[in-house]
């Protein structure tokens, strides 16, 4: 698969790269997952963006969240695939991608993650390890999952 990974702040983001964004996000999380929130949070102009892109369609996505916006610690955020490139193994390059982003913008440190609880055997297989009790959020059952940094 020929995808093209780009990792932008919110300032460098093209209107046409903004857009494909925000439509992505809205066909996942509220058209697909029937989910009527507001996406658009005021964190994401704090942020960090990577997104994998396929022929000029935008088919991958996370925001990248400083410390202390999100959580005190930083976060990878609004993890999304294209319903036409799942059980490819796009995702997992998309956090693998995302976790070595965030540690070259804000070091190598921990990562907290607000995950859907299906996802969470997905997420463990990154080294990500849960930390909070099951919560709803917006109607679907979310965990808080650490990446943990350990020492030699």
């Amino acid at each position: 698969m020929n995808i093209q990974w780009r990792c932008q702040h919110f300032n460098e983001l093209s209107q046409h790269e903004l857009y494909a964004i925000l439509r992505l996000r809205s066909e996942v999380f509220v058209v697909e997952q029937n989910c009527v929130f507001l996406d658009m949070d005021d964190k994401d102009q704090k942020c960090w963006h990577v997104c994998g892109w396929q022929n000029e369609k935008l088919v991958a996505y996370t925001r990248l969240v400083p410390p202390g916006t999100a959580y005190e610690l930083a976060s990878i955020g609004r993890v999304t695939t294209s319903a036409s490139v799942r059980r490819t193994g796009l995702g997992k390059e998309l956090m693998e991608i995302s976790i070595e982003k965030i540690f070259s913008i804000f070091g190598k440190q921990p990562i907290k993650i607000g995950a859907q609880l299906y996802l969470k055997n997905f997420y463990e297989s990154l080294g990500f390890r849960q930390s909070s009790d099951v919560y709803l959020e917006d109607g679907i059952e979310h965990i808080e999952m650490i990446f943990p940094i350990l020492e030699n």
